[in-house]
């Protein structure tokens, strides 16, 4: 910053803020920034709750050096100066909007939401009063965030932070007794934690947001308080973790390219061994399918911390199936940024001996295979299509084709993951009505002792999506991992013809009309294939994208793939398209974007 930190002294008062105006709370994300970046590594190193695996203090860096360059955005577009200039309601939905998108992990999850319960009362005004104001708004927003909340955690740092300033009073010395108290129950914390007592360590997270506070505390009054010790407590030193709590070094497949946030599970659920995948992503989406969604991942794992509003989400889950927990936020809305981290790998399921007896109610060996070993991992996915199929066979799937009027059946699915004749074997299903009868052909065939994947694909272009980024070579897990990325990443429409008469979402249809439907739900009703397809194309585009892939049946207007890739080329730039042909018996048009 422009001068170095000065030793506290509560009488020297001249150069103290009264107000936090955008000035203030831009110079404050800076010194949160620079405060966590200094201290990330003493943070990460007393992270064992829930999950010890060293990363709080890099997550929390991560989220408030976003929060940060979304306030220097702010303070750098053109014509932000004069009358235009940001005013602090702007420079705090800027700081609390940048956390929100690149929240990392549970304890940046909930920091960003933290800075949000602030940011919606210092909006109107902020004085010390409104400041104390906020810090509550903050602590209860945070807390109703959290699944389950656990107290000696960053949930009861920043409840104590707030009780500590109730009643208001001058802007700095609001931020003093907030950062004196939330000090005070940081030192708390090993008490209130076991594994936090064992290890002889403070909570991480409260940690970070001692340090949050500390920057504010300099900001208003031009010098920086005095700060715990990295460990939070001087006199028990710092010992590993237990076994069981310890995990291996995880292995990200993020959908948007950005670096996998790991997990801690900072106020969230008991200190035990957890599932096996951390799973992020933002979601668009309204208030009432949020709260079915809260309920739905509560039921699948624990760490459930989902943060945001005003239709725009932050969600994170510790679970065993993060295709389930993708695919629930496919339900919910339009999930993307997805990040899906591996905590640590299980073990394959052994394949069963030349002398194992078959499993009750398994085949015989099929003919050709009695005395050849099975394949180490195969793919199965459902297309529709010849020539899609063929393609896909091409890149190695077993393949099973649905035709128009005829679903394919748990038996004919559990027979093509018996002929992939692998031991590993990831099912793509690629239709939402196939996912009851997929699940029980995996089951079926995971009591034959086949290992099974069920990636909860919803349409043809997300198993496109998903066998792109197939990799036998790599663990199984990892595999599965990437293919689901990649697959909730992919927004995907198909065009069809209305055979009659019948209400849509969109209005009413006639025999005839061109239906454009996205995410399963018609969105728009036409006359005219291409002219259809530009539409949905558009609307599709409008959330951003970087690749379009379009799947062409048989019998659509002669150049309608060309036309589209030079509609794509010309109103969006930075865009790719690539096309597959999908011959008979598939929809006339398939689009996924990516």
């Amino acid at each position: 910053m422009s001068r170095a930190p000065q030793p506290f002294d509560p009488a020297v008062r001249s150069d103290e803020r009264l107000v936090l105006d955008a000035e203030a709370v831009r110079a404050w994300s800076a010194r949160t920034a620079e405060a966590l970046g200094r201290e990330r590594a003493a943070i990460d190193a007393i992270n064992v709750y829930p999950v010890a695996d060293g990363d709080t203090g890099t997550n929390l860096y991560l989220t408030a050096d976003a929060a940060h360059r979304a306030v220097e955005a702010v303070f750098t577009a053109p014509g932000a100066a004069g009358a235009s200039a940001p005013d602090t309601a702007d420079a705090v939905r800027a700081l609390a909007h940048g956390a929100l998108l690149g929240a990392r992990g549970n304890s940046g999850t909930i920091l960003s939401q933290l800075l949000r319960g602030m940011a919606g009362v210092l909006a109107e005004a902020a004085d010390g009063d409104h400041l104390a104001r906020a810090l509550d708004a903050a602590a209860r927003a945070a807390r109703a965030a959290v699944a389950h909340p656990e107290e000696g955690t960053i949930l009861t740092v920043a409840t104590a932070a707030a009780a500590g300033c109730a009643g208001g009073g001058t802007l700095p010395d609001v931020a003093r007794r907030a950062h004196e108290a939330a000090g005070t129950a940081l030192e708390a914390t090993p008490g209130q934690l076991a594994v936090l007592g064992r290890a002889g360590v403070v909570d991480a997270g409260g940690r970070g947001l001692v340090t949050v506070l500390g920057a504010l505390v300099e900001t208003v009054t031009g010098r920086a308080p005095r700060q715990p010790s990295p460990a939070g407590v001087p006199s028990p030193p710092l010992v590993p973790a237990p076994a069981s709590a310890s995990v291996p070094a995880s292995t990200s497949a993020s959908a948007s390219g950005e670096p996998g946030g790991a997990g801690t599970g900072e106020g969230c659920g008991p200190a035990v061994q957890g599932p096996a995948y951390e799973v992020l992503y933002l979601l668009e989406a309204g208030d009432a399918a949020v709260d079915l969604l809260k309920a739905r991942l509560d039921a699948l794992g624990d760490s459930l911390v989902v943060v945001g509003g005003d239709g725009l989400w932050n969600v994170h889950v510790h679970v065993d199936d993060p295709g389930a927990a993708v695919e629930a936020g496919v339900e919910a809305g339009r999930p993307h940024r997805i990040r899906i981290t591996h905590f640590a790998s299980t073990l394959p399921a052994p394949a069963p001996g030349p002398s194992a007896a078959p499993a009750p109610g398994a085949p015989a060996e099929e003919p050709g295979h009695a005395r050849e070993e099975r394949a180490p991992r195969a793919v199965v996915a459902v297309l529709p299509g010849e020539g899609l199929a063929g393609l896909c066979a091409e890149a190695g799937a077993t393949t099973v084709q649905a035709r128009p009027g005829e679903p394919p059946a748990g038996d004919e699915l559990l027979a093509a993951v018996r002929r992939a004749h692998a031991r590993e074997v990831v099912l793509l299903p690629n239709d939402t009505d196939l996912r009851a009868a997929a699940a029980a052909a995996a089951e079926r065939a995971r009591a034959e002792g086949i290992r099974v994947a069920l990636i909860p694909t919803r349409a043809a272009v997300q198993g496109i999506a998903a066998l792109a980024v197939h990799e036998p070579g790599r663990s199984f897990d990892e595999d599965v991992v990437a293919m689901t990325a990649a697959a909730g990443a992919t927004r995907y429409a198909e065009l069809a013809v209305a055979e009659r008469q019948s209400f849509t979402s969109a209005g009413v249809c006639q025999a005839g009309d061109v239906l454009g439907l996205i995410e399963g739900d018609v969105a728009v009703i036409g006359q005219d294939l291409t002219e259809t397809a530009r539409t949905v194309l558009d609307r599709m585009l409008q959330a951003g994208g970087e690749l379009v892939t379009l799947v062409v049946a048989d019998g659509t207007p002669p150049g309608l793939a060309d036309t589209l890739e030079t509609h794509v080329r010309r109103g969006y730039l930075a865009v790719d398209t690539v096309t597959y042909h999908a011959g008979e018996g598939a929809p006339p048009l398939l689009i996924g974007v990516e």
